[in-house]
């Protein structure tokens, strides 16, 4: 992914990116600009990956994002579902009665 600079020189980010991932970061926490733990030396402790993954181990509720499983074409209706409220059930039972009552 190449960028320009306002003088107009192209800088490719991703390939700076992989030549100092190995760098130790600046700043108070020891880790290169991968995210590695670093110890005395600049020797890599733990990688990062090891390091999400003990965190998703300890905190099942903060696990990532997943994407959805497609839904399958079947499990889709073809036709609007027709369903009857509470209120107009009850009132076509009272007709009924009324009816029914009204014949007697």
């Amino acid at each position: 992914m190449a960028h320009k600079t306002m003088q107009g020189k192209e800088i490719d980010m991703e390939k700076l990116m992989r030549q100092h991932e190995l760098m130790p970061a600046v700043g108070n926490i020891r880790v290169n600009a991968r995210g590695d733990e670093l110890g005395p030396g600049g020797a890599i402790i733990r990688k990062r990956e090891d390091i999400i993954n003990a965190y998703y181990e300890d905190n099942p509720a903060a696990a990532p994002m997943r994407a959805a499983a497609p839904v399958a074409a079947s499990a889709v209706p073809t036709e609007p579902v027709v369903t009857e409220d509470a209120n107009s059930v009850q009132s076509a039972q009272k007709s009924k009665k009324t009816q029914t009552s009204g014949d007697e």
